[in-house]
């Protein structure tokens, strides 16, 4: 149809029919137009998906208990042990995977933190900081922020890549996670 209107706008220039030609430019003006709305509608619609996710309020959860913990390896290894606690771990209906982080050092020292992990914007949030009573501290700064590949800290890599998420979103149940972790066999790498 463009095709038509431009050849009718060629032939209407040519004998110098201004009225023609204005109406075919009127016309492809509001072809031009619709078009725009179009574009725009469909941006907006994609922008309202995007702010329409809301995170879930956060419980924090207990203490993790030490002979429960599971380890799991992190590429390339570090001077630092990472572990899960199975009880404290879970998937959201925000599509987030929060659990339990305990770290310990070649030293000896530990540190216990819990986190999530959106998989569908790769981003890693950080909520509490554990204490030798049990109870927690809340974060100060609890904002997302995106978990880069190259970090020299993996923990959050190796968990987002080889147990929490495939292709933007949780790969499976809290069960499932807890299985793959628990028998160190990682995610299949994704063929895209």
């Amino acid at each position: 149809m463009n095709e038509f209107l431009m050849q009718k706008i060629r032939t209407l220039s040519v004998v110098r029919n201004k009225p023609a030609l204005f109406l075919a430019t009127a016309v492809l003006a509001l072809l031009a137009g619709s078009a725009m709305a179009q574009i725009q509608s469909q941006h907006e619609e994609e922008s309202d998906q995007v702010k329409a996710w809301q995170e879930q309020p956060v419980e924090l959860p207990a203490a993790p208990d030490a002979s429960a913990l599971l380890h799991f390896d992190i590429t390339p290894n570090t001077s630092q042990r990472f572990h899960i606690d199975p009880k404290a771990l879970t998937v959201g209906t925000d599509g987030v995977v929060r659990y339990t982080l305990v770290a310990h050092s070649s030293a000896g020292a530990a540190s216990i933190s819990y986190e999530g992990i959106r998989c569908q914007t790769l981003e890693k949030k950080l909520y509490a900081f554990g204490r030798a009573d049990g109870s927690w501290s809340r974060a100060r700064r609890d904002e997302w922020q995106p978990i880069f590949k190259n970090a020299a800290n993996r923990q959050h890599v190796t968990l987002a890549q080889d147990y929490f998420c495939r292709d933007g979103q949780v790969a499976g149940k809290s069960s499932e996670i807890i299985n793959r972790i628990r028998s160190h066999r990682p995610l299949p790498v994704s063929g895209n």
